[in-house]
This record gives structure tokens, sequence and C-alpha cells, in this order.
């Protein structure tokens, strides 16, 4: 069977019932042998289709070349192309990517954009032109950067949720090749490909060929794994699934999870990359994630997007936009702003603001200042909402007091209280913010260093 005729059939089999009646699809097609050749065989499939071609503007001439030559196609076949061209270095620049993560982002955001305003191609699925050869190198790249499971099984035929389908995975660069050669196909040639500037380029050009000397049949068999490995990543999504639900408790934007339970799941390995790898961290940090569950109050380690906090018997995933979390780390002095508005914490010698001292005695409910003894505060400081079972011990007294006591003695409406944020030391709450301070950090006629925390409602 050639290959149109294995394509027709893996069409039928599993693509063709995606596509409603009258309905066009979205072909990216860069002009290579790969996207030209899938041009041709949905043209011989009479699948109708729209092109779709970026001109990056990376490689001077050639990128008008290339240009020019899809235009040539499409006229031959009599499809509509539609075109993009764009400064990607600007681009790269303004948002500081690499140029295959540029490029990517160009190429998607623009397929999204025309199917959003392009009647014709409304909700339209995009086709792109990775075939067998791509998913073996996406596969290789992903185990020797450390992955999970999932990156293990390269690149999925289907992605149901962004609408793209890749209906040359089945077959091998070469079987594409030979039906170029075959059916006197001409097709460009990206100058880029041929260097090992690119990993992708290193594995293909490099060390996929050199592996071949020793297995002739690696590449097929790497494929095969990589079906393998999607079977296996149902499974194993249900058993993580079961897992994860058990332990994740979802309060707003952050997570909650017990430390004990973390403690005791097994594999805790495998169960924590899980746990964390949805919130940007990556497969480097799981021991050092693991370790923090015995860590300090408020220790923290990061990902760029989120902290995993330690809070008592509690992990804590929140968000780094403050405004987003419920829970903020404060390694030092500075400002922090936070949902209910901005505190900022500064260091005194004592000496230095005996007058200022005075003046906030006088009007520290007008200004929200309060001074704390800087010796007795360790950082970092945990800033968050107060809770059910907090306790501080308020200012003049020498007995504790349950916070939800405290604001209700203090007359609070319901909506008040829930903006009630504490300040925490080590587990012990230093201040309920713009209300009261702790006893046990007042400063004394012993204090020599303070520390000025200035509240200020948004």
């Amino acid at each position: 069977m050639n290959l149109l005729n294995q394509f027709q059939q893996n069409w039928q089999t599993y693509f063709a019932s995606l596509i409603l009646s009258g309905q066009k699809i979205l072909l990216a097609l860069s002009g290579g042998i790969d996207s030209t050749v899938l041009a041709h065989l949905l043209h011989q499939s009479k699948i109708e289709f729209i092109a779709a071609h970026v001109n990056y503007q990376l490689r001077g001439e050639e990128s008008n070349r290339d240009e020019k030559f899809v235009v040539s196609l499409c006229e031959s076949l009599g499809v509509p192309l539609l075109i993009k061209r764009i400064d990607t270095k600007k681009y790269m620049l303004e948002k500081q990517l690499s140029v295959q993560v540029a490029a990517r982002e160009i190429r998607y955001d623009w397929f999204d954009e025309i199917r959003l305003n392009d009647i014709t191609l409304k909700n339209a699925w995009v086709a792109t032109a990775h075939h067998a050869n791509d998913s073996v190198e996406t596969s290789m790249m992903h185990f020797f950067r450390g992955t999970g499971i999932e990156g293990l099984k390269g690149i999925s035929a289907l992605h149901q949720s962004k609408k793209i389908l890749r209906p040359l995975l089945p077959f091998f660069r070469s079987q594409i090749e030979l039906y170029a050669e075959d059916n006197g196909i001409s097709f460009i040639v990206d100058s880029s490909n041929l260097t090992n500037q690119y990993t992708r380029n290193f594995l293909r050009n490099s060390i996929i060929p050199e592996l071949e000397k020793v297995i002739p049949s690696v590449q097929e068999n790497i494929f095969q794994n990589t079906q393998r490995f999607s079977e296996v990543t149902i499974l194993y999504k249900q058993a993580v699934h079961q897992q994860l639900k058990k332990m994740l408790e979802q309060k707003g934007n952050e997570w909650h999870i017990p430390v004990l339970k973390w403690k005791k799941v097994n594999p805790i390995q495998t169960i924590t990359w899980e746990m964390i790898e949805p919130f940007g961290f990556s497969a480097t940090q799981i021991s050092e994630v693991i370790k923090l569950l015995d860590g300090t109050n408020s220790s923290f380690i990061q990902s760029p997007s989120h902290r995993i906090i330690k809070n008592r018997q509690w992990m804590i995933i929140a968000p780094i936009a403050q405004n987003e979390s419920n829970h903020i780390v404060i390694v030092g002095v500075g400002k922090t702003l936070f949902i209910e508005g901005e505190l900022t914490i500064s260091s005194h010698d004592i000496a230095d603001v005996s007058n200022e001292l005075t003046k906030t005695s006088l009007k520290s409910k007008q200004f929200n200042i309060e001074w704390l003894d800087a010796h007795a505060i360790q950082f970092p400081l945990l800033l968050r909402q107060w809770a059910l079972g907090d306790y501080f011990y308020p200012l003049g007294m020498s007995k504790k007091k349950k916070v939800a006591k405290f604001l209700i003695d203090s007359r609070l409406s319901k909506t008040d209280k829930e903006k009630i944020w504490v300040l925490e030391s080590n587990k012990k709450i230093i201040a309920i913010i713009g209300l009261r301070i702790d006893n046990r950090f007042r400063y004394t006629a012993a204090t020599k260093q303070l520390l000025k925390i200035q509240y200020a409602r948004i």
C-alpha cells in the first residue's frame, strides 16, 4: 500500500469524523518537504483546506524565497493562502524568548486569531506536518532533559483542546521523501535545519545517525515505545489522579496539602512531581520540595509562577503574584503588596526614632503604624489571612486570646472580618494587621532595634 492510500485510510479512521460537513481545515504550510507533501496528500484526497504561511523574516532572502514558493504551490493546487509577515527578532527581544519559542508562539497565536475572526474557519482544526521522526526526537529530548511519563509519549496525533491534528504522525521521513521523489513534488530546504544550533537538529543530524550505526531500527523502536507510553499514560494518570484527589485541597487560588499525608505518599518522588509540575516547577526541584516537608515554618521554594510554603502542618502552593495569593512570604524589610493593601516593613535604631515613636503612639490608629522589637522577630515572615484556631497575646495582655474572639470583641462586621490578615514569625502571630500587635513582640526599655510595620489599605 502506497503512502497516499495509507494516508487516506488513516484519515478516515481517526480524523474524518472530527470535520464538520462543509468545514475546511487550516494547514500550517512552511514549504518544506513535510508540509508540502501533506498539502499534496490533502489535495489528492479531496480534503478541503486553507493554507497559512508565516514569513518570520529571520533568513533574509531565503525567507522571501519560501513565501514565493508557497504562493506558487497554492496557486498550482487552487488552494486559498493566508500569509503573515513579522519581525521575529524584534518579537524575541520584546518577549525575551528564544527563536524557536518565539516562532511557535507567533504561529499558534496567529492560527487562533484566524479561527476567531475568519467566519469560514470558525473553530476549524489546524493540520500540522509532524511525523514519526518528530515524535521520536521529542521523546528523546524530554528523556534527556528530565520528564514524567507524559513527555516520553512524544507527539500526539490529536490535541483536542487546541484543535490540532497531525495526520502524518504514523509515517517516517523516509516514506515522505520517497513519496515526494516518486511524484515529482518540489519543496524548499530551510538552511537552519542543516545546522546543529538547536537541540532537535543536533539529535536529528548527529546523535540518531550514530545510534543507527549500532541499532539500525532505533527510530522505529523508539516510535513504538512512544505508542506504548501513550497507553501507559492513561493508566498512570488515573492512578495519580486518585492520589492527588486525596491530598490536595483548593482554597481560592491556592492549594493546601497536609504535610503528614505528603510524607506518607508512595512513591513520593513520582507523586511530588505530578503535584508540582502544573505550577511551573522543574524535575530538578523534586528533591528540594521533599526536603521542604521537614523544613522550618515559612520556608519555601519557588518556580517562575508559584511558591510552595511550609506553614505548620500544611504545604501551601500559592501564586507569586501577591494580589492573587492568601499566603505571602516576606524575606526581609521592604514593601509588600497584597489584596488588602500595602505593608511596609523597615528597620530602625530606637535612638533615631524616639520622636516618631511618641507621635505614633498618639496617632497609630490613623496611620496604621506599629513598632516591634526586632530582636524578637525571625525572618522570613508569613503574611496570611487569619484562620479559625489562630491565637495571639494582644498588646497589654499576658494571656492568649483567640483571634476569632478578638475580632468579635472589636465589633467587626462579617465582611470586615474576611479582610483581616495576620503577620507571623516562626509559627507565632506578631500582629493582626491594622488592629493590634502581639504583646510578646512589643518594644521595651531594653530594646535597641525596632521593626516598623506600616499598613496602607487599598
